[in-house]
Parts: C-alpha cells; structure tokens; sequence
C-alpha cells in the first residue's frame, strides 16, 4: 500500500502519466502534485490556480499535464519542470475536467454551466464549442481508437454524449437516468 500526502485539501482527480511512472493529483487546495507512482516521493507540485483545481490529464506522450480549475482557467504545464507553459481563460463557468487528444494537439475542457469547449494547444486558441448538456458536465474524453474524432462527455443532466469534433456535431446521446 503506498499513501501519498502533502495536499492541504481534498482530491478531485488524478491521472497516470502514460508509461504509469508517476501519478498527477489535483486538489481543493489549488495545487496539483506530480508524484512517483512506485516510490510516492513527490515530484513537483504546481501553483498557479486560485481556486480547487477539479480536472487533470497527462497526455499521450507525457511531457504535459493540463489542469482544470474552480478560477475558471486552465493551465497547460511542462510535466517535468513543473513551467506553466500556456493559459486558457475566458471561461463562464468552472472548468471540471480536461482531457487530451491522442495526439495532443487538442484540449477538451468541461464546464460547471454544461459547455464543451475544444482548444488548440500549440496556441491556447478555442477552435469550438459544443453545447447540448442542460446540466454541469463532469467528465470528457477523446476516443482512442479513432484518431481523437471523436468526444464522450458526461453530464449531471443524466445523459452522456458522444461528439463528432471533425463535423462539430453530436452523434449520440445515451440517456443514463
């Protein structure tokens, strides 16, 4: 059993970087921590949010992390130094997850108001939005096995749905509740 301890605050996420060395934490105390997944030695943590921090992802190759965070901002960072490399704002709503394409050129990020946005992140530039949840969106995700085309997301509303982000349409919505 290996316990990981330094947040002041609760844990809302956490992610595996892809090879599963280390393990990203995100917190009620605005930090996120990078950790060693097999030792539980702490590896970085990252300051830069004003508020909890509720959404983390690692992308495919695991030089970048993404967090999401209750400041309405999200922050793309350098996984192995710990630099804030890009800021996306203009957020309406808390931003409650973040998600990577498998190629890592895009961001998905999720809001408490139910929008869907998708940024570019060489540049930090929203490219669309999708909107269809009449309640708080809770998780995103970029299917593997297609390229990234398309976009699951799961909502408060009951439903999940399923996007195509190339047309910027939705495919299918599957009623949960």
């Amino acid at each position: 059993l290996l316990t990981l301890s330094g947040h002041a605050g609760g844990l809302f996420d956490l992610a595996y970087s892809p090879d599963g060395t280390r393990l990203g934490t995100a917190s009620g105390d605005g930090t996120t921590r990078a950790w060693n997944a097999v030792t539980g030695k702490e590896l970085l943590t990252l300051r830069g949010h004003t508020d909890e921090v509720w959404g983390i992802a690692f992308n495919s190759d695991g030089t970048r992390l993404a967090t999401g965070s209750l400041d309405r901002t999200v922050a793309i960072w350098d996984a192995a130094s710990g630099e804030e490399l890009t800021r996306l704002a203009g957020f309406s709503d808390w931003v409650l997850d973040v998600a990577f394409s498998p190629d890592g050129a895009r961001l998905a990020t999720a809001e408490k108001g139910g929008r869907v946005r998708v940024w570019e992140t060489s540049t930090g530039r929203e490219l669309f939005a999708l909107s269809g949840h009449a309640d708080e969106v809770f998780s995103v995700v970029f299917s593997p096995f297609d390229g990234g085309k398309r976009l699951a997301t799961a909502s408060a509303d009951g439903t999940a749905r399923i996007w195509n982000v190339s047309l910027t349409r939705e495919l299918l919505t599957l009623p949960i509740s």
